[in-house]
């Protein structure tokens, strides 16, 4: 199932793209990863306005640092491959759009997004895709899934390294935290979170459905290294991985700054645009400002 004339773009446009994905991590620059970042925006937003549902918002958030850990940072072939999972999977728009546009499916198979059918569920499931690492669907459940791929990686020695992504609600969740002690307790150093940190879920401001500050402190107190950095800043970002990647003997946690709609202004920290798709006006709209940006 795919859609050949989904995102496609100006000559232009697929010049450029073509040009950063045949160069190495270490070539792609800033301004690659920022047209990157406005594709994945993109793509997104078409994706869930043609499917009438799903989560914009945390998807437009999250798409600088997924830009980043796709293009930079991510090994995706071989038997040590990198995996990524992803905890709060309502948001599997960016990866799904990070991963066309990586090479891993045809970009214009994000059109099926959410069908009967497809691959892309709107949550990930690898019953319908064994690509995507994880099944999701209740919050939470994600570091104790990462926790335990990277233990059984340790044990048959394989170099692979475990990327989790992860949402400030659902440290709301206890599992989390029964989690985040085994983790430390089983000092895995192989297993690299990132929280999305934006103070915004389904019901509202996360401080006032239930307050889960001070984030830091708490996973320290479990034995954890914690940094905070900006989730729109690419040297923010490639510090921030690099930190992670360095292995101190104890687990590590990211918990990135982002803004929720990041990139359309009437979407930024509105919480109505955690699970709303856009009309066909908003849909306009937002297209415009994400091309201008990119």
């Amino acid at each position: 199932m795919s859609t050949p004339d989904f995102i496609v773009g100006d000559e232009a446009q697929k010049q450029r793209l073509t040009e950063i994905q045949n160069k190495k991590p270490a070539d792609i620059s800033h301004d690659d990863l920022k047209f990157l970042a406005a594709r994945i925006r993109q793509n997104a937003v078409e994706m869930v306005f043609r499917a009438n549902s799903g989560h914009p918002g945390g998807p437009l958030g999250l798409a600088d640092i997924y830009a980043y850990l796709y293009f930079k940072v991510m090994n995706l072939t071989g038997e040590n491959r990198d995996r990524l999972l992803i905890s709060n999977g309502h948001v599997c728009a960016v990866r799904y759009s990070a991963m066309a546009i990586r090479g891993q499916f045809p970009e214009g198979e994000l059109a099926t997004f959410r069908r009967v059918g497809s691959r892309l569920q709107g949550h990930p499931s690898t019953k319908f895709f064994p690509l995507v690492e994880n099944s999701s669907g209740s919050l939470g459940q994600g570091l104790a899934n990462a926790s335990g791929l990277a233990l059984g990686l340790r044990l048959q020695k394989n170099t692979g390294r475990v990327f989790l992504g992860m949402s400030d609600g659902e440290c709301q969740e206890g599992m989390t935290w029964e989690a985040a002690m085994a983790a430390a307790h089983n000092k895995l150093t192989n297993i690299h979170p990132f929280l999305d940190f934006n103070n915004i879920q389904i019901d509202g401001k996360v401080e006032k459905v239930m307050g889960i500050e001070p984030l830091d402190k708490k996973f320290a107190g479990f034995g954890w290294l914690v940094r905070v950095a900006d989730g729109h800043d690419f040297g923010a970002i490639a510090d921030a991985f690099d930190w992670s990647l360095k292995n101190e003997g104890t687990p590590k946690m990211i918990l990135f700054k982002t803004v929720l709609g990041k990139g359309v202004s009437f979407m930024e920290n509105n919480p109505d645009w955690h699970g709303s798709p856009p009309n066909q006006k908003d849909r306009d709209a937002a297209m415009q400002e994400l091309a201008t940006a990119s």
